[in-house]
């Protein structure tokens, strides 16, 4: 009974102890991440305007109704009013619609056209409060599924190589790292000239030589080709990152079950598909939070190379902080920004089964 007494009081003394060693960690994490977190909520309810004295007001929903307000209008055919027949455009032999701006409504918040659409035989105008916003979370999900994906992929493809013995493997994981190394700002520079509209720019060069292309494609003015343009220059920087994590995944699996599967006659994809993706799971999991949680918040790509012709959700944020001063409505951004990042963690570690690991 005393021996069961003491071990209860022994861990409950270790309890406390471990509650008093974590509790620095936790004023630090309350300190640099949860009170600034926090206070953007705060302002994201209020008209606070940035580096100004003006006492801000409370405006509850009103930052986020205006990013994220949108309506779905039915555009009515344009009529011939002397013949009374639908008007149909010369150039393509298609019928023509109403315009949008005649369509959306003005009151009480006017909305202007994002996109069109067509849903069986009707033509349907998408409008919003703030198009740009709407615009910039569409292509940042674009930008960040697609990214990811192919990064992961081409990540995982390096990483098996480089983890298979052969005579130089020191020499190219230290090279595969040079661009992720390279500052994201110098190689948004460095393809900016690489994608210039002329032969001055080598992927015109290259284009032109593989018979796709003229030599003259604006590959960061034309709205077909930007998004695209972009992805290509983040997969090219952030693949080793990627590579580098899973890595680091496939290192931690004994070679053991390896020899245990070739001598049971499992072929290297059997082996792959029963051994190394089971296994890598938690890794990758990390590595996809990682990469997604930079990508949704993708700023200097944009910022670099398309200035303000196309946004991330990033980059429109600072225009509006920076630009509008609209602080207020700058810190829903960033909220939203958060929710975004917030629920794909939730999506992977739920598809991935890493909580019951």
């Amino acid at each position: 009974m005393f021996k069961k007494n003491a071990s209860s009081k022994l861990l409950q003394w270790e309890q406390r102890l471990a509650y008093l060693l974590l509790l620095p960690t936790f004023v630090v994490l309350i300190v640099v991440a949860l009170y600034p977190l926090g206070l953007v909520f705060v302002t994201s309810f209020t008209d606070r305007t940035f580096a100004s004295p003006r006492e801000p007001n409370y405006v509850g929903l009103n930052n986020y109704t205006q990013l994220l307000g949108m309506t779905i209008r039915e555009l009515p055919p344009l009529i011939d009013e002397e013949t009374g027949l639908q008007v149909v455009d010369p150039k393509t032999g298609g019928p023509l619609y109403e315009r949008p701006l005649r369509v959306l409504p003005r009151e009480p918040r006017r909305y202007r056209e994002v996109t069109q659409f067509s849903l069986f035989g009707k033509r349907y105008v998408l409008g919003a409060t703030d198009p740009d916003f709407i615009k910039a979370v569409r292509d940042t999900l674009v930008f960040t599924v697609v990214s990811v994906l192919l990064e992961t992929i081409l990540g995982l493809g390096i990483a098996l190589v480089v983890n298979s013995p052969f005579k130089g493997r020191g020499v190219i994981r230290a090279a595969m790292l040079v661009p992720w190394a390279v500052i994201t700002v110098v190689s948004a520079r460095m393809w900016q000239w690489m994608l210039a509209p002329t032969r001055v720019g080598v992927i015109n060069v290259i284009f032109q030589m593989l018979g796709l292309g003229d030599g003259n494609i604006a590959f960061l003015t034309q709205p077909e080709w930007q998004l695209p343009s972009i992805i290509m220059v983040d997969v090219w920087k952030t693949t080793p990152f990627m590579a580098l994590l899973l890595l680091a995944g496939l290192q931690l699996i004994p070679d053991e079950l390896y020899e245990a599967a070739r001598v049971d006659g499992a072929g290297p994809m059997r082996q792959f598909i029963s051994i190394t993706m089971p296994l890598l799971r938690p890794t990758m999991a990390v590595a996809l939070v990682f990469r997604t949680l930079d990508a949704l918040r993708v700023f200097d790509v944009f910022q670099v190379m398309l200035a303000q012709s196309r946004y991330s959700m990033a980059s429109y944020n600072y225009y509006q902080l920076i630009g509008n001063r609209a602080m207020g409505k700058a810190s829903a951004i960033g909220v939203i920004i958060f929710i975004f990042i917030f629920i794909f963690a939730v999506l992977y570690i739920r598809m991935l089964g890493v909580e019951t690991d």
